[in-house]
Formats: C-alpha cells, sequence, structure tokens
C-alpha cells in the first residue's frame, strides 16, 4: 500500500470518474451504482484498504456496498466520522484516526480515513461513502475533491 503523489492522485480521480460515469449512467438502481463505485475506486487507488456505503435507513447508517475486511454493520447518528459525515454534511478528512474523538474501531488496520456525504437531487444525504487506509494521513484536499466531484453527479 502506498500514498500516490499529488498529481498522480490527481489522474486518478479523472480516470475513476470517468470510468464511473460511464459504469452508472442510465442506472436507476442506487445499489447497483454504489456496487460499480466501489469496485473501481477500490481498484484504481493504491492507498485505499476499505472502500464502501454507509446507507441512510432509518435512523442509522446501515453497510452498503464495500469492498474490504469486515465493517460495522450499523453506524449511529453522529457516531465516528461515518456519522460525524451524516450529522455536519460535510465531508470528514482524518489524518489520524485514533486522534479522532468517538472514532469506531470497525478494523484495527485503520489509521486513517475521509468520508463524503451523498445527497439525492433533493440534497438529502442518502449515504456516506467511506474510505479507511492502513497508512496514517493517506487523505487530503486532492481526495476530498476528487469525491466531492464524483458524487456531484450522484442526484442527477
Amino acid at each position: 500500500m502506498r500514498i500516490p503523489e499529488r498529481d498522480e492522485k490527481q489522474r486518478l480521480y479523472e480516470d475513476a470518474r470517468l470510468r464511473i460515469s460511464g459504469l452508472t449512467a442510465g442506472e436507476p438502481d442506487r445499489i447497483a451504482r454504489m456496487a460499480g463505485i466501489v469496485s473501481v475506486l477500490h481498484g484504481l487507488m493504491p492507498h485505499y484498504y476499505w472502500t464502501g456505503f454507509y446507507r441512510v435507513l432509518g435512523g442509522g447508517l446501515v453497510i452498503g456496498p464495500y469492498q474490504g475486511t469486515v465493517g460495522c454493520a450499523r453506524i449511529a447518528w453522529g457516531r465516528g466520522v461515518c456519522g460525524a459525515a451524516w450529522q455536519t454534511g460535510e465531508t470528514q478528512v482524518v489524518a489520524d484516526v485514533h486522534a479522532f474523538p468517538g472514532h469506531i474501531a470497525c478494523d484495527a488496520l485503520s489509521e486513517s480515513e475521509i468520508v463524503v456525504p451523498v445527497r439525492d437531487r433533493d440534497g438529502r444525504i442518502v449515504a456516506v461513502f467511506d474510505v479507511d487506509s492502513t497508512l496514517p494521513g493517506a487523505f487530503d484536499d486532492i481526495d476530498r475533491i476528487g469525491l466531492e466531484w464524483i458524487f456531484s453527479a450522484w442526484g442527477e
């Protein structure tokens, strides 16, 4: 596992966006779109260890399509990095998960994390996209911008 340099990261996100738009164009099923997105990003990004969605169902987040080790099945509103992204509606970039108040350790190998809220066409958060890395400080503004760019078309 390695963290790509800035230029490589940008190219990888551009490639991912093209692949994802081709894969998901016209697909009405949200779970199918999620599965395709996870597959593309998990396969392309050398710094991704756990890649997946938590879907908003009822009063909590429920695990959706993912790739990696076993994840937490459910996460409550405001709990951990995923719950914070859902509660604030803002992307969470965490360089050291052990320093994040209330971090949920679904996998002891996780060192850093990024979580992006995913909104429907009406602006409601319908899921969060969660990525963990076994490397500290693996995620930065390039990841945030790249993922927010990918999910900006989600509700279209």
